[in-house]
């Protein structure tokens, strides 16, 4: 049955939001297969990710930090964390100056998942994208600009 639903593309291969949810999903199931094998999520993973990465250059680092960071939302950082926490791959501590603020390390479990995790993911990401071949830095400079968009 024919319809008059109107696009402004003549096929999704035109539409970029289309797109991007296409390759974004093929992408991710590459990363879940893998991450599914030592039992962290994805989101898990960023979030280990991201602390490991402020960890380098912060000796203090907070739950809001971890959300700010990976613009995503605090109290779903909050319930990952508490995850990871049980995992004990992270220790949450509260501030001795403030009791609603929460301080987040990797303990040495996590260091150690968090290695691993970031060399399987990172190996899936080389794979994966090794098909941009020179055009990887105009995609990552296209990726930056509209990461970096105000909401």
């Amino acid at each position: 049955m024919k319809n008059n639903i109107e696009f402004s593309y003549s096929t999704t291969n035109e539409s970029p939001g289309y797109l991007l949810w296409t390759v974004h999903m093929f992408w991710q199931r590459k990363i879940k297969n893998e991450l599914d094998k030592i039992g962290l999520t994805h989101t898990q993973f960023v979030l280990l990710s991201v602390l490991a990465m402020l960890s380098k250059s912060k000796k203090v680092i907070t739950q809001t930090d971890i959300a700010n960071h990976s613009k995503t939302d605090r109290m779903m950082v909050s319930k990952v964390l508490r995850t990871l926490e049980k995992k004990q791959y992270i220790s949450r501590t509260g501030s001795i100056h403030d009791t609603r603020i929460r301080i987040i390390s990797l303990t040495e479990n996590g260091t150690e998942i968090s290695q691993k995790s970031i060399n399987i993911v990172e190996a899936v990401d080389t794979k994966f994208f090794s098909i941009l071949n020179n055009d990887l830095q105009i995609f990552l400079k296209c990726m930056n600009t509209l990461s970096n968009q105000d909401d």
